[in-house]
This record gives structure tokens, sequence and C-alpha cells, in this order.
């Protein structure tokens, strides 16, 4: 595996992750009717750097191989919805609008599960906790939207 091409996909799920940094949670969420089963805070940080890493040693695994145009693409999708989907929860607070978004995601994911799979085994390996996760917050996504009919979101004319 290339040491370069490691950091370089891990700079970009840095910044990704970025967003979450600017747009924290807070009070908002606090305040919101959530599902029994919905992860506890610790687990976020610990679940994103597992999950980062090992996106980044796939990209940079099937970088270098030939034929993984499909498998990069979907990568660089994946991140792109990542990077929306914190902004559009947490920041516009549009839980119905994030549902788009995290489809979107998941579809991209499971896109970079399988075509890194068809490329490298441990590749395709790595995504699978990211897929499960996703899984989840999407579940999770949904379950917020139901349990929180009547939230706005952010009305950016107050801001």
């Amino acid at each position: 595996m290339d040491m370069l091409l490691f950091l370089m996909f891990l700079a970009a799920c840095c910044g990704a992750g970025a967003t979450g940094a600017a747009f924290p949670p807070g009070p908002w969420y606090e305040q919101l009717n959530k599902p029994s089963w919905v992860p506890p805070n610790w687990l976020f940080p610990v679940a994103w750097t597992t999950i980062y890493l090992l996106m980044s040693f796939a990209g940079a695994r099937v970088a270098v191989l030939e034929g993984s145009a499909y498998a990069l693409g979907f990568w660089a999708m994946q991140i792109a919805f990542n990077a929306l989907w914190t902004p559009v929860f947490f920041g516009l607070r549009r839980l119905k609008g994030a549902l788009p978004v995290m489809a979107a995601l998941w579809v991209s994911v499971l896109g970079c599960t399988i075509t890194h799979w068809q490329l490298d085994f441990w590749a395709g390996l790595a995504f699978l906790p990211y897929l499960a996760w996703v899984t989840v917050a999407g579940a999770l996504n949904l379950a917020m939207v139901r349990l929180n009919p009547d939230v706005r979101p952010l009305d950016l004319g107050t801001v």
C-alpha cells in the first residue's frame, strides 16, 4: 500500500469529518426525541475514526490497481455525501432533507463495497463496517423524522 495515497485519502476523510466540528449536535439535538437504540455519544468519534482509517486503507489499496475507475468514482461520491449529510441534518436542522442525502450515501457506500471487493478482498472487507454504520445511521435519521414531526428547519433569516 502506498502511504502517500493513504494520507491523501485520509485527508479527504478529515475534510468530511470536519463538518462534525463545524456543525456539532448541540442542545438542539439533545432535546429531540430519540429511539431507545440510539448509539451512545462516545461511540460516534470511535466509529468514525475507525471507519475513516478503513476507508483510507481501502482507497489506497485500489487506487493503484488497473480497472479501479468505478471504485474510485464511488469513493469520491461517498465522501461527498458523507461531507454533505452533517450540515444538512445538524447545520440546517433539516431532518427530512437529510434523508435523500443519507440514501445517496448508502448507495455510494454499497457501490464502494462492491467495486472495492471486486478489485481487492481486503479493500472490500474494509468497507463493511462503514456499510453497517450508514445502515444504522439511515434508520436513525428516519426514526428521528418520525419521532420529531414538528421540528422546523433552521431559519437562516434569523442566523
